[in-house]
């Protein structure tokens, strides 16, 4: 893929600031509106959610129903309608075997992914925080992880692990260790217990970056960006935040509109009109579509 010198690509971008020491937190989204709003609150990385993206767009849990392509076609309109943000791409297992797992890189730089994490689980998987998960022989991951790597154009690749669970937090750390002598970007182990476990998985990994999963209601305890960053680790996820609130504003509008009929007693509970448009940058869309003002439209998803 070529760019302009002028432009790196997200991947690179994304690299380098946690090469230089950075902390950097993406917060969940699953389509192009709530991009459009974890850019309007200032985030300028995202985490694309196959967990968010299982529930909000096919109304399943994240069981492993959600497909490469699905995913894919979700990626390429939350990154093309939000360009100024670096969205790291939920990978599930990469699909298959190596070769599915290279048809992955491919479709997650078509579509402008800035990263992709890539785990160890069992096919179907399952989300990281939930019981009953099992995960492939070591060399079968690593087999896909180098996939990845020698395959990719500057896709940031994250190694996660879900063997905690299952085998044990030693044997997380030592999939985490190797992942990391392949060259990937960062490692995650996923939903360690207590700070403890935290603080095991950072000395045990000291060199590499490290991510940690903040998930409400989850096995790991909640934690700031600055309190994981004290303990070693720089690439933070809130994967669930922005969808759980979602679920709960529109869960206690729509009783309130089937009780009352109408919310016009309760108009604060709502974005405006206009606040909506300038979101979905009507005036953008307007100005581009006037011949005083150039050639079609902006693009869009």
């Amino acid at each position: 893929m070529s760019r302009p010198a002028s432009h790196p690509p997200a991947g690179d971008r994304l690299r380098a600031r946690l090469a230089a020491g950075q902390t950097v937190l993406m917060p969940g989204v699953w389509d192009p509106l709530s991009a459009h709003l974890a850019r309007a609150a200032g985030f300028s990385t995202a985490f694309l959610s196959g967990y968010c993206v299982s529930g909000a767009h096919l109304g399943v849990p994240d069981i492993g129903l959600l497909t490469q392509t699905e995913m894919a076609e979700v990626a390429r309109r939350v990154c093309r309608a939000a360009p100024e943000l670096a969205v790291v791409v939920d990978a599930d297992t990469g699909y298959g075997d190596p070769s599915n797992t290279i048809r992955t890189v491919e479709l997650w730089e078509e579509a402008g992914a800035a990263g992709m994490f890539l785990e160890d689980q069992r096919w179907p998987k399952r989300c990281g925080h939930l019981d009953g998960k099992q995960v492939v022989p070591r060399d079968e991951w690593l087999a896909k992880l180098r996939a990845a790597i020698a395959h990719r154009d500057a896709l940031h690749v994250t190694a996660r692990t879900d063997a905690r669970a299952p085998l044990g937090l030693d044997e997380a750390i030592e999939r985490a260790r190797m992942a990391a002598d392949l060259g990937v970007d960062a490692v995650f182990v996923e939903a360690p217990r207590s700070i403890t476990e935290l603080e095991r998985i950072a000395s045990a990994l000291e060199g590499s970056v490290l991510v940690a999963n903040m998930v409400e209601g989850g096995k790991t305890p909640l934690l700031t960006p600055d309190e994981l960053h004290e303990l070693g680790f720089d690439l933070i996820v809130s994967p669930l935040t922005g969808l759980f609130s979602a679920v709960r504003a529109l869960r206690d509008t729509f009783e309130q509109l089937a009780g009352a009929g109408t919310l016009r007693d309760d108009l604060g509970r709502l974005a405006t009109f206009d606040e909506f448009t300038a979101l979905v940058e009507l005036d953008r869309w307007e100005r581009a579509g006037d011949p005083a003002h150039g050639d079609g439209a902006p693009a869009g998803p």
